[in-house]
């Protein structure tokens, strides 16, 4: 407790920006009580700024103020305030997006993510593929989740949505900055979280120059005590980082931007558990680490011309990280076998579009799309100098048994447009498409690898031979693909969207890397295919959007029917636990999603989101049931129903102070985390085959403001749940099973200058 009262006597320092509640109030006239509205928000979803309601989509989006007030930092925050979304996450840095249930198993190493996640103009899920950042939400403009393929207008990887996180952008009108401290206790584990954040916008020349910077800072105990290391919480997380842009608007039509960043997030171990255990306990010899040292330059012009507005974004990232982990999960702890993978992945993007204006018969998008990477891996298998001389094997250099690496160059080269045509005041109808080519190739390093597991399986003992593995170079096949969306939009009022919408998704090719291996444990398993060609996506969505009341209710209701060919899966072998990415045959996900939001009085906001799901393999021949696990009917990762119900009072405290109450209670349902049967076993039920828990978990903060000084003291999973949220779905890890955050008290406070 040390800690937590000599933090706690920093934070007095400290200062936060105001947590802005989700409403307005309007000015009524003499002798009438004021009127609370349900605050309009602007998204920029379609590649121009709208009101969300007239947006033909379905999204959810969040402003700075509402993430603050709620305590949300990072990606898990967002996937329970959103309807449709579950977030799979096995650590920081370690996590997928499953929408509208399209997921095998929620994780899909190897395969190309379902859901992209964009910040600002750069996509992070082309950074890594195991390692993706978990970027720190503040100072944002906003954030937007757009659910339902999003191809024609943000790639190949959208295939059922994707997550924008727009920073701010510099005020050219005056000074600005603020610091925020977050201080939070989670008394299972005696454990503190720290959260510091500042920022400082300077107008270097007034309307025209303006510099903002941001930094921040975490540092957060863990809660999960590892067994094998020795460490009490092990699972705790250390991020810092900051960003710098400078805007330049040497008059209306043109304006230049300049950025700058740096993420260095540093999980100390995952934050996976073992039941069997005991509570918030995992097993492993050596930390599971996904770190990554993320740095992104972009500049982004725009000019605006009579009847259109040009944006050019070119981005420049260099994604540096560790993926080192325990796999002796493969043989059940008795052989030890860790992986130490380091990566560099270097990507360019350049986007370029132009927008119309609107007001006229046309609304249109047109742009071209381009993306490099280059990912360096470089890895190696070990075991343990104990085992080694235990057991007599020799021959190593050092406890290295195996190693590998490639270099991989891959590319993205696309076009796109959409057109509306407004056929009356009323009725409008948009036609979208992307098409686009991609392709890559590989230089395999040279390495080596040895009968490892053989000697360590048959307890064979003496000098293991060093089988030199030479370097090679692949190229893939380049290919073509298009996707397309066609919609039609109905307003009978200002206050009402009706929509009827086809879009379409795909990933690209996957190439299994060991493609043609046997295993050397077990011969007789089946042998690694060449790979996965791309999988399609229909998705068939009706919507309606509403505001009544004078801006005191508003609901946004959307029903869906997904169509799913040719799906990409990610399997392991059983013997020797051999990633290998396949196509099985096809699979449906219907549902609904809604969200309200009700201002009953002065003061009061009320909302519900919640979403209904079924998704399952609805084709499937015996041969894809036998390599991928599969069984017809199966259902896919994802919860029959999910959502959120929530409130927020505002009140005055006397003079110039006021407060609020807020609570968010959250439910989701449980789902499976695979296929049920063992992959290349027809009919063998998988052992590694599990549910994760339905369960419920209850936010509450409560706050004051008074001039530039706000304080809010909040709780996080008010009834201690243990929930699983997610298992891992490869054996190789021993602890698979992740579980919430438990019971967590914390105070924010802050300032604005």
């Amino acid at each position: 407790m040390s800690r937590f009262a000599y933090t706690a006597s920093l934070i007095a320092l400290m200062a936060a920006a105001t947590p802005a509640i989700a409403q307005t109030t309007t000015a009524a006239p003499r002798e009438t009580a004021a009127v609370s509205t349900v605050e309009e928000v602007v998204v920029t979803a379609t590649r121009r700024k709208e009101r969300l309601q007239d947006v033909p989509l379905s999204i959810t989006a969040f402003s700075q103020a509402e993430l603050t007030q709620k305590g949300v930092v990072g990606f898990e925050g967002i996937a329970r305030e959103t309807p449709g979304v579950v977030l799979n996450q096995a650590s920081n840095n370690n996590a997928r997006f499953t929408v509208r249930g399209i997921s095998t198993n929620g994780w899909g190493a190897g395969l190309q993510t379902t859901t992209t996640v964009y910040l600002d103009e750069l996509p992070l899920t082309t950074i890594g593929n195991t390692v993706t950042l978990d970027p720190a939400m503040y100072d944002v403009e906003r954030v937007e989740f757009l659910r339902g393929p999003q191809g024609t207008l943000f790639g190949s990887g959208s295939l059922s949505g994707a997550l924008r996180v727009l920073t701010k952008s510099p005020d050219t009108t005056g000074y600005a900055a603020s610091v925020q401290a977050d201080l939070g206790y989670t008394p299972d584990g005696d454990g503190v979280r720290q959260r510091y954040n500042a920022m400082v916008n300077l107008p270097l020349v007034k309307d025209q120059l303006a510099l903002r910077m941001v930094g921040f800072y975490r540092d957060e105990d863990g809660y999960i005590d590892n067994l094998g290391t020795g460490v009490k919480n092990a699972n705790a997380l250390k991020d810092v980082g900051g960003r710098a842009v400078l805007l330049w608007k040497p008059n209306d039509r043109l304006s230049v931007k300049l950025l700058a960043s740096y993420e260095d997030s540093d999980p100390k171990d995952a934050a996976m558990t073992t039941p069997s255990l005991g509570d918030r306990k995992r097993y492993s010899t050596i930390p599971d680490q996904y770190t990554t040292k993320t740095q992104v330059y972009n500049g982004t012009l725009e000019y605006q011309f009579d009847g259109a507005r040009l944006t050019s974004s070119s981005t420049y990232s260099i994604g540096k990280g560790l993926f080192n982990v325990d796999l002796a999960g493969t043989f059940n702890l008795a052989i030890p076998f860790y992986l130490y993978d380091s990566y560099t992945s270097k990507a360019f993007v350049q986007e370029t579009r132009l927008a119309s204006d609107t007001g006229g018969k046309f609304d249109w998008v047109a742009g071209g799309f381009y993306l490099h990477r280059d990912t360096d891996l470089v890895g190696e298998d070990r075991s343990s100098a104990a085992y080694l001389a235990s057991h007599h094997i020799t021959g190593l250099p050092g406890t290295t048994f195996a190693k590998f690496g490639s270099d991989t160059r891959t590319y993205e080269l696309a076009g796109f447009g959409e057109l509306t045509y407004h056929l009356t005041d009323k009725l409008q109808a948009t036609g979208g498409l992307r098409y686009g080519k991609y392709g890559g190739e590989v230089d395999v390093y040279p390495g080596f690898n040895t009968a490892y597991f053989t000697y360590a399986l048959f307890g064979i003992s003496g000098p293991l031979a060093v089988v030199p593995t030479p370097a090679s170079y692949a190229k893939y096949p380049s290919a073509k693909k298009a996707s397309w969306k066609a919609s039609l939009t109905y307003k009978p009022s200002h206050d009402l969207t009706t929509y009827a919408t086809v879009s379409t998704g795909y990933r690209t090719p996957v190439y299994n890397s060991r493609a043609g291996s046997v295993s050397t444990v077990d011969p007789t398993d089946l042998v690694i295919p060449a790979g996965a060609g791309s999988d399609n996506l229909v998705n068939y969505e009706i919507g309606a959007k509403g505001r009544w009341l004078d801006g005191r209710l508003t609901a946004n209701l959307a029903a869906y029917y997904i169509d799913w060919k040719n799906i990409q899966v990610q399997a392991n072998r059983q013997s020797d636990s051999v990633q290998f990415a396949t196509n099985v045959g096809r699979a449906a996900s219907r549902g609904i999603e809604a969200e309200t939001a009700f201002s009953p009085a002065e003061g009061w906001v009320l909302g519900v989101n919640g979403s209904i799901n079924k998704a399952n393999v609805t084709e499937l021949t015996q041969q894809e049931a036998t390599i991928s696990g599969a069984v017809d009917g199966a259902r896919l990762a994802s919860p029959r129903l999910q959502g959120t119900l929530y409130g927020t009072y505002s009140y005055s405290l006397g003079g110039t102070a006021t407060g609020f109450t807020s609570v968010q209670i959250q439910h989701v349902g449980s789902f499976p985390n695979g296929f049920p049967n063992t992959p290349g076993k027809a009919g063998v039920v998988s052992p590694l085959y599990d549910h994760t828990d339905s369960y419920t978990y209850a936010n509450l903060q409560t706050g004051i403001r008074y001039g530039k000084v706000n304080a809010m003291l909040y709780a996080e999973n008010i009834g201690n749940s243990r929930a699983v949220t997610y298992i891992h779905p490869e054996a190789f890890v021993y602890s698979r099973y992740s579980i919430v955050r438990p019971r967590t008290f914390g105070l924010r406070v802050g300032y604005d200058f």
